[in-house]
């Protein structure tokens, strides 16, 4: 009786592309693959990183996380539980622990600029001094 009575004939495929959807839609690209330092299971991309950066580095997260968790924690329980001496315990060690991250920083730092300022430097003239060595006197202008 009506067209659409027949098998295939007017029905609508949801979700399906047709040939011409698909000849239209572009491949989609590979994202490129990142090296970690647990593609081998054994931290082996590790050895890439400076020894003294990567200490410094790990004690830094570690000296900063124990900071926000402390800094955070100590006002909670003084504020919720009333527990002041061990609030402002807390809170002062989460301050310490902040210090300690600045202080690692500023020794890692130091260490680079120091390494940095020796390999610039070959040994003859310090760094930053623009005269003659001494015992070498430049000989007197001619008049």
């Amino acid at each position: 009786m009506f067209s659409l009575d027949e098998d295939d004939e007017g029905e609508v495929s949801f979700g399906e592309s047709s040939d011409a959807e698909r000849e239209m839609t572009p491949d989609i690209p590979k994202a490129p693959s990142v090296k970690t330092f647990d593609d081998g299971g054994d931290f082996e991309g590790a050895s890439d990183v400076d020894p003294d950066t990567l200490r410094a580095f790990v004690a830094a997260v570690i000296y900063a996380n124990a900071a926000v968790l402390l800094v955070s924690l100590g006002p909670m329980l003084w504020f919720f539980q009333g527990r002041a001496r061990i609030g402002a315990g807390l809170f002062a060690i989460g301050l310490l622990a902040g210090v300690r991250t600045y202080q690692t920083y500023r020794a890692w730092r130091r260490s680079r600029d120091e390494s940095a300022a020796n390999d610039d430097n070959d040994g003859s003239v310090p760094a930053g001094d623009d005269s003659a060595p001494a015992g070498d006197d430049p000989a007197p202008p001619k008049t």
